[in-house]
């Protein structure tokens, strides 16, 4: 990975850092409503997925597969979201988010819906432990 990564401040303010994988760091949104987790490449300077090599490409795709499997252990879900927009925050970071029809903005998008609610710390606690328990499973 390059030595100059830095974690775009914004993502910094709005996450809790899960694990680090082999190309990513990998988030989980602070926001309680939704299964919400964000993939990071440690590549500095990269805006785009084409800007990956090749094998990055891939390996960031098996990632992505990574924390949908995080994802299911904290419940089911009915439709997985996999995105990456960088309208607002350029540095290249993919969501992978667990929707529900039961959640507050299905079936559009989370994306400006509403203010994030943040975990609090027991709830914070108990989702990182269980996705960092699916991870190593």
């Amino acid at each position: 990975m390059t030595s100059s990564f830095a974690l775009d401040p914004r993502l910094q303010a709005d996450t809790h850092t899960v694990a680090e994988l082999p190309l990513s760091r990998l988030l989980l949104m602070d926001d309680w409503r939704y299964g919400w987790l964000i993939l990071v490449p440690r590549q500095a300077d990269v805006r785009e997925l084409t800007e990956l090599a090749r094998a990055d490409q891939h390996q960031l795709l098996d990632e992505i597969a990574l924390a949908a499997r995080a994802l299911a252990a904290l419940g089911s879900f009915d439709k997985l979201n996999v995105g990456a927009l960088g309208n607002l925050v350029e540095q290249l970071h993919v969501h992978v988010i667990a929707r529900r029809r039961d959640d507050p903005a299905w079936p559009g998008p989370v994306w400006g819906h509403s203010a994030r609610v943040g975990h609090d710390a027991d709830a914070l606690a108990s989702r990182l432990q269980q996705l960092r328990d699916a991870l190593a499973s």
